[in-house]
């Protein structure tokens, strides 16, 4: 059995091809090096959420022959960015409201927004939701917390973020947003079990500025 020999041109090619690949892979590893210890020096904070306000302008219900909900809410929502040496831009993101989970209003759209270091950006969207239908152990809930004189509902914000470190800006993170919102009714006397109150007059007030939960 004979050995096989490359001619010299053949093994100079396999050599060159073996150093460029050799090269290729450092040059990668050290680029994923930098990119790790630019990450682990910054390490950037997800941005923080607040609920300031909640003004209810109207919120009836109907049950008859189907429950439906009409609301018209306006939030005023700040975000402010932690980091000292990162900034973050939010793209596409919508503001909306639930009720036990279930979404209650359309999707607002937020303003894009650049958001320098330890900046503060505020946002007072309007959240609308014209006969929302309600399976009717919602409407049931609903009734008793606006008899018992409170209101649980949810202001969530859904969209994406990107960190700018210098020149380095990273991809879309999925950024999502809860905060809660206790409104008394009533001034806390509650109704009689009919959602009839709108929002006028104060009937719905909004208890007290909330931080959000924030998961990225």
């Amino acid at each position: 059995m004979s050995i096989k020999h490359c001619d010299k041109h053949d093994c100079e090619r396999q050599r060159l091809y073996r150093q460029f690949c050799a090269a290729l892979v450092a040059v990668i590893l050290l680029i994923l090096l930098i990119v790790l210890i630019v990450w682990l020096v910054l390490r950037p904070t997800k941005p923080r959420f607040y609920l300031n306000d909640l003004t209810v302008a109207c919120l009836n219900a109907t049950s008859s022959p189907a429950s439906y909900l009409t609301v018209t809410l306006q939030a005023t929502i700040a975000a402010r960015n932690p980091n000292s040496r990162v900034g973050i831009y939010f793209d596409r993101h919508d503001a909306y409201a639930e009720y036990k989970g279930q979404q209650v209003t359309v999707p607002t759209a937020l303003p894009v927004v650049y958001q320098g270091h330890l900046d503060v950006s505020v946002w007072s969207p309007f959240l609308v939701g014209a006969n929302v239908a309600l399976p009717p152990y919602l409407a049931v809930s609903l009734a008793q917390d606006e008899t018992a004189g409170y209101v649980l509902l949810t202001v969530r914000v859904d969209g994406w973020i990107r960190w700018k470190a210098g020149a380095f800006i990273t991809g879309h993170y999925h950024l999502r947003v809860r905060c809660p919102a206790l409104l008394t009714v009533n001034g806390g006397q509650g109704s009689y079990g009919s959602i009839a109150g709108g929002g006028g007059d104060g009937y719905f007030h909004f208890q007290r500025a909330a931080p959000c939960v924030v998961d990225v």
